[in-house]
């Protein structure tokens, strides 16, 4: 039996090729956020770790 793919309605294929750029553009922004929540979360464990030895 041969494998064939169903033929999507075009609206569907728009709908499908809209739904996968907004994903990309959302991993894009996430990947931009990244290096700042590093930033704050080391920040935070510096801020910490002060507090323990001064305290």
């Amino acid at each position: 039996m041969a494998w064939t793919t169903p033929r999507l309605d075009p609206e569907r294929s728009r709908r499908r090729l809209q739904l996968l750029a907004e994903l990309a553009g959302a991993r894009t922004v996430r990947q931009r956020e990244r290096p700042q929540r590093a930033r704050t979360e080391r920040l935070r464990q510096l801020i910490a770790t002060r507090k323990r030895i001064a305290g």
